[in-house]
């Protein structure tokens, strides 16, 4: 039965998933049609290769912190707010261990990533602490780590041997004219699309962000579901952060930082729920591509980096803000 409203309004339930099937579905391509015009209207070098290229790298890498961050906020964890510290620390940790080789030295930054994810799946996800807090304290331990460790300092991969040249490249290869960082983003987001849909873990993710107690008591274990997510996140993340040291070739603890508000933003604008239980691949990579445009179109405008950030947070807290709005008067849905 629809619900009424002090003002007498009829308010139908369903009126609570319309932002977010928007936005989760077809809708956000929309928005991104409707930035690729603004974009050509804003500067005539906006559609050219070169631009288009500046905008698919930084893109692509957030994207693959996107698309495993989203499984822990559809899992009702909000955010991991360890992001920027993981990232640098794999970039880090890769480029210090390239004298292991190319494939030693990328198994090894991983691993550093994955181990940051266990420990904050392990204590969020068994001894409930807050993610938030947790997260965001393990961040400043892990920049405070690499600072010390590097005295300050960055780190270069080493071109006296084949692995070091190989690294560099490695964010760099393209094939077909598509680069390879694209192909693996897709790749990863196809996983993670079937990994979502069409296992028990994903079934298992959408019931423990929707009602985590309902989902305890039926069953499910949901305190190795939220582990389960922030691994995940942390092997995007771990991924990310090697191929961006690849990218600028050093590895440095500053790699990493803005990637955890822009992912998190990028997946609330792709239709994730805050709350949790709520959401698509299909529409993270769209919200990924609304960041990466809006970001270029402000910057072939002469928009500073401050009125940049000034104007994200802002998108952020009205798609959050609407978001909000639609639940609290149509009442929670998750289908």
């Amino acid at each position: 039965m629809p619900d009424q409203g002090a003002s007498g309004t009829v308010i139908s339930r369903s009126d609570a998933l319309r932002v977010r099937r928007f936005l989760g579905g077809a809708g956000i391509y929309v928005v991104v049609l409707l930035l690729l015009l603004i974009g050509s209207l804003v500067s005539r070098d906006f559609l050219t290769s070169g631009n288009l290229l500046n905008i698919v790298r930084p893109v692509t890498l957030l994207g693959i912190v996107a698309v495993g961050l989203m499984f822990v906020t559809q899992s009702g964890h909000y955010v991991d707010l360890s992001i920027p510290a993981t990232m640098a620390l794999s970039g880090m940790v890769a480029v210090s261990t390239l004298g292991l080789g190319i494939a030693g030295s990328v198994v090894c930054g991983l691993g550093a990533g994955l181990l940051v994810g266990l420990i904050n799946g392990l204590l969020i996800g068994y001894l409930r602490l807050n993610p938030i807090i947790w997260t965001l304290a393990m961040n400043f331990m892990l920049d405070g780590l690499l600072r010390w460790s590097t005295g300050g300092n960055q780190v270069y991969p080493d071109y006296t041997t084949g692995a070091g040249d190989v690294f560099v490249q490695l964010s760099r290869f393209e094939t077909a004219g598509v680069p390879g960082i694209t192909l693996l983003l897709a790749g990863l987001a196809g996983v993670a699309h079937l990994l979502a849909r069409c296992t028990c873990f994903g079934d298992q993710l959408q019931l423990t962000g929707s009602a985590y107690e309902v989902a305890a008591t039926s069953g499910v274990a949901v305190r190795r579901v939220v582990m389960l997510s922030f691994l995940i996140s942390a092997f995007t993340t771990a991924t990310a952060g090697i191929l961006l040291a690849s990218l600028s070739k050093q590895g440095t603890f500053t790699n990493g930082q803005g990637y955890d508000f822009n992912a998190v933003t990028a997946v609330v604008i792709g239709g994730v729920a805050l709350t949790g239980g709520v959401g698509t691949v299909f529409g993270v990579v769209g919200g990924v591509l609304v960041m990466g445009l809006l970001g270029n179109i402000m910057t072939l405008a002469g928009w500073g980096s401050f009125d940049q950030m000034m104007a994200k947070g802002l998108l952020f807290v009205v798609v959050v803000a609407a978001m909000a709005c639609a639940t609290r008067r149509g009442g929670r849905e998750d289908e």
